[in-house]
C-alpha cells in the first residue's frame, strides 16, 4: 500500500493515482532498490530534470513494503563536494556503498607522434571505429591534440568508479538470503544483465527503473524473460527538484520551494 510520507507527496498523488496503482501492483512483497548513481546521474541530460535524492527516498518509503534502498556512489578523495554529498545521502537514510574514485592520467602528447598514427586515438576511440576513419580524419584528430599541447595540455584526467561487482554481489546475496521478493534496479547498464537474468530464472520479480533509450540491448533482451522496464518519467513530480515540478501543482499554491 502507498501511504504518502509527506504532505507534498499526498498532494501530487491526487493527479497521479494511476501510476501509483501500477507500482502497487508491480511491487509484490518486500522490495529492495539498488541505485547505480554513476549511471543514474547523467539521465538528467536526457530528461531535462534532476532526481532529488531526498524526495526519492521519501517517495520509496511511502510504500509500506519497502526494504533497503542501497545507493552506490564513488568518493572523490579530498573533494569537499563529494564528501558532503555522501554525508547528505547517508543522513537521508540510504544504505550507502562507496569507494574511492580512481583517477588515471592519459597522455596526449603528440610531439613525436606521426600525423597518420592512431596511437593517441586508441586511448579514446574503439578500434572498430578507427578502422573506418580515412587518413584525413586521423590527421585532423591528431591536429586537435597538437592544438591542446600548444595550450599546455599534455594529459587528460579520466575518473573511474564502477560498482557492477559490488552491486551484483549484493543483489545475489539478498536473493540467497531469500528476504527480498522484488528487486528494483536503477540502472541501464549491461553489466547487470547476468545477475538480473539469474534472478528471473529463479522466479524473482525484477523491475528496471530507467529512462527511454538509456537501457542496454542486453537488458532489453531480458524483457521476454520477465524483466519489467519502468520509465521514471512517470514519477517525475514525486522525485524531481522542487523547482522542476509540473506547474499545475504550483498553481494550486502548494509549498514547493528550492531547490
Amino acid at each position: 500500500m502507498f501511504t504518502p510520507s509527506t504532505e507534498k507527496i499526498k498532494q501530487i498523488l491526487l493527479e497521479n493515482k494511476k501510476v501509483i496503482t501500477q507500482l502497487e501492483n508491480l511491487l509484490v512483497g518486500k522490495f529492495n532498490s539498488y541505485i547505480d548513481y554513476a549511471n543514474v546521474r547523467p539521465w538528467s541530460e536526457k530528461l531535462k530534470w534532476h532526481i532529488d535524492t531526498r524526495r526519492l527516498v521519501e517517495f520509496l518509503k511511502s510504500f509500506d513494503n519497502v526494504g533497503q534502498t542501497k545507493f552506490y556512489v564513488g568518493e572523490l578523495v579530498g573533494d569537499k563536494n563529494s564528501k558532503n554529498f555522501i554525508k547528505k545521502i547517508t543522513n537521508e537514510h540510504y544504505d550507502v556503498r562507496t569507494k574511492p574514485v580512481k583517477i588515471m592520467n592519459i597522455a596526449i602528447d603528440a610531439t613525436s607522434i606521426p600525423k597518420q598514427s592512431t596511437t593517441l586515438l586508441n586511448n579514446f576511440i574503439k578500434s572498430g571505429l578507427i578502422r573506418l576513419y580515412d587518413i584525413a580524419t586521423i590527421e585532423y584528430l591528431n591536429q586537435k591534440f597538437e592544438e591542446m599541447n600548444k595550450r599546455g595540455i599534455y594529459k587528460i584526467e579520466e575518473r573511474k568508479c564502477n560498482f557492477d561487482v559490488e552491486m551484483g554481489r549484493d543483489i545475489l546475496l539478498d536473493h540467497e538470503r531469500n528476504n527480498v521478493d522484488t528487486f528494483i534496479i536503477w540502472s541501464g547498464d549491461s553489466d547487470f544483465a547476468e545477475p538480473i537474468e539469474q534472478l528471473l530464472n529463479n522466479g524473482k520479480k525484477v523491475i528496471l527503473f530507467a529512462t527511454a533509450r538509456r537501457v542496454s540491448s542486453e537488458l532489453n533482451n531480458l524483457v521476454k524473460k520477465g524483466l519489467f522496464v519502468f520509465d521514471i518519467q512517470k514519477i517525475k513530480d514525486f522525485i524531481c527538484y522542487n523547482r522542476e515540478i509540473t506547474p499545475i501543482f504550483k498553481q494550486k499554491g502548494l509549498p514547493f520551494g528550492s531547490p
